[in-house]
C-alpha cells in the first residue's frame, strides 16, 4: 500500500476514532483527522505524526452544512480523492432514554449527528470517493441497533439497557447505509457498517470491557477491503451482525 491513498476519520480526535486513524496510518494512508475542537484536533494529529503517521487535521462539524462542505473542499485541494471514509462520529444523547419520558428533543439531536451527519458528510465525499480507485465507505455502527438482537431471547444483556434516542439511531444508520448500497450498487464503492463492540470510551463513561484499539479493528479491516470484498454488510470481530 502506498502512502498515495487517503482516509478521512470523523471524530478522529479520541477513542475509537483516533485509534482508527492511527491503524490506518500504520497501513500507509495519509489520514485526514476530522473534528469540531481544534485543541483536540492540533493534540491528535501532533500524537499520531510522533507515531509516524501522515495525519493532517480537517475541521470537521458533522451537524454543519458549511463546515462538511469545506471539509470536502481541503481534502479536493490537498490531494483530490479519497480512498475511504469513516463515519465515525456519534453522540448517546445521554441517560435517561425510557420511550415514555424521553424528550423529543434528544432524539432529533441524535439523530442528526448519528444519521444525518453520516448522510451530509457521505455526501460531501462522494465526488471525491469517485475519484479512487477502490473506494470504501464505513458506518460506524453498533450491535445496539440489530433489530433481530434487540427482539431475540437475552435482548436486556445483548443490547443492554433502553436507549430510544441511541439504538434506533444505529438503527436508522444501517437502514440508511444500505439504501447508499442500492443507489451504489453499480459502482466499485464497497459500503459496509462495522460495531466496535462495548468499549471503554467516555461515550459510555469508560465503562466498556475492550480497548478503543480492539473497538478499531472491524473499521480498519472494512476500510481496506480488497476489490470483489462485501458490501451491504454489518460486522463485528466475531462475523456478520443479523440486521
Amino acid at each position: 500500500m502506498t502512502a498515495s491513498k487517503t482516509a478521512l476519520v470523523t471524530g478522529a480526535n479520541k477513542g475509537i476514532g483516533y485509534e482508527i486513524a492511527a491503524g490506518l496510518g500504520a497501513l500507509g494512508y495519509s489520514v485526514g483527522v476530522g473534528a469540531r475542537d481544534q485543541t483536540r484536533r492540533d493534540e491528535a494529529v501532533a500524537a499520531l505524526r510522533a507515531a509516524g503517521v501522515d495525519a493532517f487535521g480537517v475541521p470537521l462539524d458533522v451537524t454543519d452544512d458549511r463546515s462538511v462542505v469545506e471539509a470536502a473542499d481541503l481534502i479536493a485541494e490537498r490531494v483530490g480523492h479519497l480512498d475511504a471514509l469513516v463515519n465515525n462520529a456519534g453522540i448517546t444523547g445521554g441517560h435517561p432514554q425510557q420511550p415514555s419520558t424521553v424528550d423529543p428533543a434528544v432524539i432529533r439531536t441524535v439523530v442528526e449527528t448519528n444519521v444525518i451527519g453520516v448522510i451530509r458528510v457521505t455526501n460531501a465525499m462522494l465526488p471525491l470517493l469517485r475519484c479512487a480507485p477502490s473506494p470504501r465507505i464505513v458506518n460506524m455502527s453498533s450491535s445496539v441497533g440489530s433489530l433481530t438482537r434487540q427482539s431475540g431471547p437475552g435482548s436486556e444483556t445483548t443490547t443492554g439497557p433502553v436507549v430510544v434516542a441511541y439504538a434506533p439511531s444505529k438503527t436508522f444508520l444501517n437502514a440508511v447505509t444500505l439504501q447508499y448500497v442500492q443507489e451504489l450498487a453499480e459502482t466499485n464503492i464497497l459500503i459496509n457498517c462495522a460495531c466496535p463492540g462495548f468499549v471503554a470510551t467516555d461515550l459510555n463513561g469508560f465503562r466498556g470491557v475492550r480497548s478503543p484499539q480492539e473497538g478499531a479493528a472491524t473499521a480498519i479491516r472494512l476500510a481496506t477491503l480488497p476489490d470483489g470484498g462485501p458490501t451491504g454488510g454489518f460486522f463485528e470481530d466475531a462475523g456478520v451482525i443479523p440486521w
